[in-house]
């Protein structure tokens, strides 16, 4: 739906639907004059359930923005609205960054302490230019968007003569391991005559694991992800990969 008042052009468009709790776009709106800005696109994760929970939106390039207004609240608690505390690009930790950008954009944050277990909740992040402002409305239940960071020190090392050893640590930034542990998957690669293969193996809930039966000679590539014991959420992204070549086995 599109209203023009003199030079001044108000767009709507709702989308009033969610599936399964995932946050999805509810609302999107417009006041600009001539083109449009960018709306903000949020990406929500909780990177230590149920404690850390951030989203993050890219800085547009086109038309940047004076300053943005972040809020939330639960679904059904309409006076239950707060200020997101709002993380700069140039303030953001490493640590809560670690969803990656696979862009040079500069990503804005918005951290959102102490939410409930089990609770449906709606964030609003609106962009104001000098023009107008854009705004971008989701909604999402925190169990829905459980993601860990990537696990760490992954080793690989040769044990016995086509085996090898497998271990990583988890991810530092996973509060209270004993009480939400995690598991993981392993996923390792090679060439084979000049075609890509590839294994998924897991889940896993030790932090080391023993691969039998491996090659002598061929190099391989390994990476870890780690996922919440219930099976919330999602698997973290990929560790770092780390390469090693099986030795040859010598008559």
């Amino acid at each position: 739906m599109a209203v023009v008042f003199g030079s001044v052009c108000v767009t709507m468009i709702l989308l009033m639907y969610v599936i399964g709790g995932q946050a999805l776009d509810l609302l999107r709106a417009m006041a600009t004059s001539g083109n449009p800005p960018s709306t903000p696109i949020l990406n929500c994760w909780c990177a230590s359930y149920p404690n850390v929970t951030l989203c993050s939106w890219p800085e547009p390039f086109d038309f940047p923005p004076t300053h943005y207004i972040t809020t939330y609240r639960e679904r059904h608690n309409a006076s239950s609205t707060k200020e997101c505390h709002l993380i700069p690009p140039s303030s953001s930790p490493s640590a809560q960054i670690s969803e990656a950008s696979s862009t040079s954009q500069q990503l804005w944050h918005c951290q959102l302490p102490n939410l409930k277990l089990l609770t449906d909740y709606i964030i609003n992040v609106t962009a104001v230019y000098s023009g107008g402002s854009s705004s971008h409305l989701a909604s999402f239940m925190l169990e829905d968007i459980v993601k860990p960071d990537s696990p760490v020190n992954v080793r690989v090392s040769p044990h016995k003569s086509r085996n090898l050893m497998v271990s990583w640590s988890p991810p530092p930034t996973w509060d209270n391991l004993d009480i939400l542990p995690l598991k993981y998957q392993i996923l390792y690669q090679w060439e084979h005559r000049g075609n890509p293969k590839s294994v998924n193996l897991g889940p896993f809930e030790s932090t080391k694991v023993e691969l039998k039966g491996l090659t002598p000679g061929r190099r391989y590539l390994f990476q870890v992800c780690a996922k919440e014991l219930l099976g919330l959420g999602e698997c973290s992204d990929w560790s770092s990969p780390v390469t090693i070549t099986i030795p040859r086995i010598r008559p």
